[in-house]
């Protein structure tokens, strides 16, 4: 019998550029050793003949409650891609849980960074579902995927159901700090304290205020980097599986029209982003990851555009910690698609950025309907007028600090109060609560030392909680300053991201018990009430602090990272390396 000329199918080339062909469409030693250790687990032959291989990059952890729930995710997604003809291939990554990672899971998005990005790079992906849900887990995907610049799409967990006690809603960590400040105080038992706990958190999910959770799931959603309808869907709700099917057939299509991230997260994308945090009421911490992922795609975006977009955005989010409601509500209210039409109605949208859906952000949204107007306040009648994040100027932070002012108490956006200084976060633990504390509510809280290099990491400690002798005279906020993070999920009259940072020689370092500071929000400033030859004086006196640990992982961030107004990433991963991989592995 004549032996056939007919080439095997894995011979063939798909029509569309296909990275995965260069692995499983090849006859030479190569493609053997591509394909048959794939085979191992029953993957038949022709599976490998040129359909799109989608990676389904997984977060999943009981290390991060907020993601517990994502195994069920992925096998949505898997279900999605191969009822669209893909090839899906799940891989973990590391997964970053805000809530139990020390000394903070900032101090570690970028090594997940790191490790999304080579991974996605090294292995036969055309495209990739990234699964995000707590905190860092977005934008270090996110940015890794950036840096690669695949199709890609993204699926956020999904928050969890409202906290119920005792008959009222409670929010992650909102009533957290509230409930902390009570207990301080004499208000509230252990008893309560501890039952509480248990009513807060009830089901799967991530933190369901308008924390930094939602918040970045909000912003993939504006960024047009998912489907609509991402950023509030509650995790047990059937729509986020059927989100997650949906994406799965949609990446697929996506590798086959080559819609990659380039083409996604433009300038555009990201202006919208900002309009939409303002809108939302968002997490502060956005500012330093959207700055990152934008520097990571080539995009130039700083600080001062927050406040250029952002200023004259009304809160139309009536949501903890700025308002009522909880992301639950919000999503039966109809969710950012109500929040993306007002603004396209407004003129504040860039309608034309395209998205992962194919169509533009504006096709996404226009036909959205609210279903409750005392959650999704209208554009005439608003929840809080041009309250979008406000960058601060002055000799305090020559590159630029922030203040959510949504989140603060008006009177105190513009006030004169003397300094009452705590060097790093044992000197205020040691001495915040002690009735010796020389302190008033007229006072200013100042904390050094707790910036990426200073913590290191950048922690969420600069919603610092007031002294005791302070919350028993009925007085719940005060102006507080450091170039710490914090919470989304916090509110007050905090300033934060203060650049440079103190363990970087920033002014802020050379601050000293009784200096007067003047913050003025509406005027943009904050302003350190010392002369230039006394802080002179000063500097020559100053130590930067010892790093806690001078090798591994703290020596590469210390030593490496960026400062808050440049997006706390590392100076060696600013920008994008594509997809390319020269050589074989044998």
């Amino acid at each position: 019998m004549a032996k056939s000329n007919k080439k095997s199918e894995t011979s063939k080339k798909p029509t569309w550029n296909s990275r995965s062909s260069q692995w499983f469409s090849r006859n030479d030693i190569y493609g053997f050793i591509y394909r048959s250790w794939t085979k191992n687990r029953g993957i038949p032959h022709d599976q490998f003949d040129g359909r799109p291989v989608i990676g389904i990059c997984n977060t999943w952890s009981e290390l991060t409650p907020c993601n517990t729930h994502f195994r069920v995710l992925a096998d949505q997604v898997r279900q999605g891609i191969l009822e669209a003809g893909g090839f899906p291939l799940e891989f973990p990554v590391t997964s970053l849980g805000e809530t139990l990672v020390r000394p903070t899971a900032m101090l570690l998005r970028n090594l997940a960074s790191m490790d999304v990005e080579e991974t996605i790079r090294a292995n036969p992906l055309d495209g990739v579902v990234l699964l995000f849900g707590c905190d860092k887990t977005t934008p270090s995907l996110l940015m890794g995927a950036a840096s690669v610049n695949i199709p890609t799409i993204g699926v956020s967990g999904g928050p969890m159901l409202n906290g119920k006690y005792r008959g009222q809603d409670i929010g992650s960590g909102t009533n957290t700090w509230s409930m902390s400040e009570d207990v301080r105080a004499g208000k509230m038992t252990l008893d309560e304290f501890h039952e509480a706990e248990s009513c807060m958190h009830r089901s799967h999910g991530s933190c369901m205020v308008m924390g930094t959770a939602s918040t970045m799931a909000s912003m993939v959603e504006s960024l047009g980097v998912s489907l609509p309808g991402n950023a509030a869907f509650p995790a047990v709700d059937a729509r986020r599986n059927v989100l997650a099917r949906e994406s799965g057939r949609r990446i697929v299509q996506m590798v086959k029209d080559n819609i990659t991230l380039d083409k996604i997260l433009t300038r555009q994308a990201f202006e919208n982003a900002i309009r939409t945090n303002a809108a939302i009421g968002g997490s502060t911490n956005a500012v330093i990851h959207l700055i990152a992922i934008a520097r990571r795609m080539g995009v130039k975006l700083g600080i001062d555009d927050w406040d250029k977009f952002g200023r004259d955005v009304h809160t139309l989010l009536n949501l903890m910690p700025s308002g009522k409601y909880l992301m639950e509500d919000f999503c039966y209210a109809g969710g950012l698609p109500v929040i993306l039409r007002t603004l396209g109605e407004q003129g504040l949208l860039n309608k034309k950025a395209l998205t992962v859906s194919g169509k533009s952000i504006w096709e996404n949204n226009k036909k959205a309907e609210c279903w409750n107007r005392d959650v999704i306040t209208t554009w005439e009648k608003p929840f809080k007028k041009n309250t979008g994040i406000a960058v601060l100027r002055g000799n305090l932070c020559p590159d630029g600090a922030i203040i959510k002012p949504s989140a603060a108490t008006p009177k105190l956006l513009k006030h004169r109060g003397r300094a009452v200084v705590f060097e790093n976060i044992e000197d205020f633990h040691k001495r915040i609560d002690s009735p010796k504390l020389d302190i008033d509510e007229n006072c200013i809280m100042v904390l050094k030392n707790c910036g990426p290099k200073g913590y290191p990491g950048m922690a969420e400690v600069g919603n610092m909680p007031l002294p005791p002798k302070i919350l028993k005279k009925g007085i719940t906020d005060m102006i507080r300053i450091s170039d710490a993070r914090m919470s989304g999920t916090a509110y007050g009259t905090v300033v934060l991201h203060v650049a440079p940072e103190a363990a970087a020689g920033g002014v802020l370092a050379l601050v000293e018990n009784g200096d007067m500071i003047e913050l003025d929000v509406a005027k943009r400033r904050l302003h350190l009430d010392v002369s230039d030859e006394v802080l002179a004086k000063r500097k020559l006196k100053w130590q930067p602090p010892k790093p806690p640990l001078d090798r591994g992982y703290y020596k590469l961030y210390v030593e490496h990272v960026n400062q808050a107004n440049e997006g706390v990433d590392f100076d060696f991963l600013v920008g994008c390396s594509g997809s390319a991989v020269p050589r074989d592995n044998h």
